[in-house]
């Protein structure tokens, strides 16, 4: 008695599924990586030798025209202190200061005091030379 089978079976492999889990896993990881951005409020940043990159979370800003932005959201001078306590939620955070060059230095102080008085670490953005 001759018994044979109608499904058989195929012994080849298909990559194309595989190719294409592959661009997608690839266009995930592109998308959902954190890239350092820059501020999106052109100040010209004092040069230094060596400047270190720093993930920010919370940026300040102040133009030449003494004008301040919190994470490129303009806040007055007197609404610094609570929009800065509301992004940081706590001691320990990180404020990272790009401040023009054409900025008096006690502008500077004072951003650097209202940090520093809600225990986050002050960091000044430089341009490398």
């Amino acid at each position: 008695m001759n018994v044979s089978s109608k499904n058989k079976i195929e012994a080849g492999f298909s990559m194309a599924s595989m190719t294409d889990l592959i661009f997608l896993l690839l266009v995930f990881f592109m998308l959902t990586s954190s890239f350092v951005t820059p501020s999106g409020v052109p100040v010209n940043l004092p040069t230094t030798k060596a400047s270190t990159i720093e993930v920010q979370k919370v940026s300040v800003t102040v133009t030449k025209s003494l004008q301040y932005y919190v994470n490129e959201k303009k806040v007055s001078k007197a609404m610094l202190e609570g929009e800065l306590k509301s992004r940081l939620g706590g001691p320990g955070g990180s404020v990272v200061l790009h401040i023009d060059t054409d900025v008096p230095w006690g502008e500077a102080m004072y951003v650097t005091g209202i940090a520093t008085s809600l225990e986050a670490k002050v960091i000044a953005a430089t341009k490398p030379k």
